[in-house]
């Protein structure tokens, strides 16, 4: 083609989903004079698995994209996180141990329909100015550092070249950049697997008939436990519950493949249901609701990274750059960070600024910042899953260090603190390590009672109703707390696993059939 003919912009999106549209928004909201185009292969978008915001992303949606009262109109209100853990003795529902909040949360989160939301911050974002071929797509990107760019992109039969000085990929899972460029790598340290869908007639956690039939337990709780983010809890899996506006509800498995043996027979819907049924409470829960036929998926090798993620002229933003795990939601603060990032840069450069050095920063915080989220929280996370007493001390360090070191930060800083992803800044190392040594220690205490096949005693009867975290500093002492019942551990049988050697701790395991005596 002649370069003649190429289509001068500012910035092509590849992608129009939320981060994307996210990402043309806050370019928009900073210059919009801005030329921005989206590129948009669905003619609309289909359901996805990432349904619940935690604090960073909804403070990015509500302030940052200003969708609170849609939020609030169309989407529910997330009453924080619970979990349910069971063994061969427990049988119904209240026999399973549980954690959660007592009260309603203190700081909003929101469950949420991503098709739903999708939609709305691209209308948004066409609002703002941005240019939208949809449905087309994108055929070819050629990266020029520095210069313009040139981008093949197809609508109805026919194919233009555009020339941007910025490509942002936003294509999710498909990664377009870092797969065609060979940044693209799987995260092989964390082999994980999730299967899901969406589920009608599923009997809810607030349903009267279950507080008749279980008095006692339907007083522990003065919150809501259905529009929590429910998790139930097994050797080596969990499963997400979670309410949708209109009455499905999203659930889920991810399993970690050292040591759960995923059945191979039957259909992925059924197989999904008779899994999730080893647990007590999705036996009550389940027991007459079925599976939306067409909307069962299941995915392997979740777990991938981008060695590069920003350069002079494209960025990667959300699952484009990378993917952990959907334990504690951490995909839309992924977008939180990258979108933000890639905006503020993106502006700067158009109005006339040198930002090498700035691009060279991003893009080492950014790689940073992934592997750090993933040694710190979830490296070797699925071993101890399975237990209650465990598990409470990790949720209980890893909430408490998000609120007082992550999720308030832009709460009382604004924008600035979406600049500085996780563990990128020089004053949250030490609490890398520290958190990176408590989740590797309870991993550590979580394989031993795996490899000793340990009945767990605390997963029948136990339950933690706590008051929840808020922004004060005074407020620590669930943290001072959860590190004298770590130290507990440690003195009662973590001494056991003190001098094993990293190379034995690392070796895999052999997958655990599901027990039929379960279920």
């Amino acid at each position: 083609m002649n370069p003649t003919s190429a289509i001068p912009c500012d910035v092509l999106i590849i992608g129009g989903a939320l981060s994307g549209a996210a990402t043309a928004t806050l370019i928009l909201e900073k210059n919009p004079t801005l030329s921005v185009y989206i590129v948009e292969k669905n003619p609309h978008f289909s359901r996805r698995v990432g349904e619940a915001t935690v604090e960073i992303s909804t403070y990015f949606l509500t302030h940052s994209l200003g969708l609170t009262d849609f939020l609030n109109e169309t989407q529910l209100v997330k009453n924080g996180l619970r979990f349910w853990f069971f063994n061969k003795e427990t049988h119904s529902l209240p026999e399973c141990s549980e954690i959660g909040g007592k009260y309603l949360s203190r700081v909003p989160a929101f469950l949420v329909d991503r098709a739903v939301l999708d939609e709305e911050v691209l209308s948004r974002a066409v609002k703002a100015g941005a240019r939208l071929l949809r449905p087309a797509q994108v055929k070819n990107v050629s990266l020029n550092p520095g210069s313009l760019q040139e981008v093949e992109v197809e609508q109805e039969g026919v194919v233009r070249t555009f020339q941007p000085r910025w490509v942002v990929d936003a294509s999710g899972v498909a990664a377009m950049l870092a797969r065609k460029n060979r940044w693209w790598k799987s995260n092989d340290r964390h082999p994980t697997t999730a299967v899901w869908s969406r589920w009608k007639n599923v009997k809810s956690f607030n349903d009267p008939a279950l507080a008749t039939k279980y008095p006692e337990w339907a007083k522990k709780c003065f919150g809501i436990r259905g529009t929590a983010t429910n998790h139930l809890m097994g050797e080596g899996w969990w499963a997400w519950w979670i309410a949708l506006k209109g009455g499905d509800v999203s659930i889920g498995i991810t399993f970690d493949q050292r040591i759960v043996d995923w059945p191979e027979e039957g259909s992925v819907g059924d197989r999904l249901k008779t899994f999730l049924c080893q647990h007590p409470v999705a036996r009550e829960l389940l027991a007459d609701a079925s599976y939306t036929p067409g909307d069962i998926h299941l995915r392997k090798n979740l777990p991938y990274y981008s060695e590069q993620i920003i350069g002079d002229g494209f960025s990667l933003v959300g699952d484009a750059a990378g993917f952990i795990d959907p334990f504690y939601s951490p995909g839309m603060d992924w977008i939180s960070f990258t979108a933000t990032i890639t905006a503020n840069l993106i502006a700067a450069e158009r109005a006339g600024m040198d930002v090498t050095q700035k691009i060279t920063m991003a893009n080492a915080s950014l790689v940073k910042s992934y592997h750090r989220w993933f040694e710190g929280i979830y490296l070797n996370k699925y071993f101890y899953f399975g237990h209650y007493d465990l598990t409470k001390v990790a949720f209980l360090l890893d909430l408490g260090f998000y609120y007082q070191g992550v999720a308030n930060q832009p709460f009382m800083r604004g924008e600035p603190a979406l600049l500085e992803s996780v563990f990128s800044t020089k004053p949250s190392v030490p609490f890398f390590h520290l958190m990176r040594f408590y989740n590797r220690r309870l991993a550590a205490m979580g394989r031993r009672r795996l490899e000793e096949k340990s009945p767990a005693p605390a997963n029948k009867g136990k339950c933690f109703m706590f008051g929840g975290f808020t922004f004060k500093r005074s407020d620590v002492s669930p943290i001072v707390k959860a590190l004298f019942l770590w130290l507990g551990l440690e003195l009662s049988e973590g001494w056991k696993t003190w001098f094993r050697s990293s190379a034995e701790s690392q070796t895999p395991m052999v997958p655990a059939a599901v027990d039929q005596s379960m279920l």
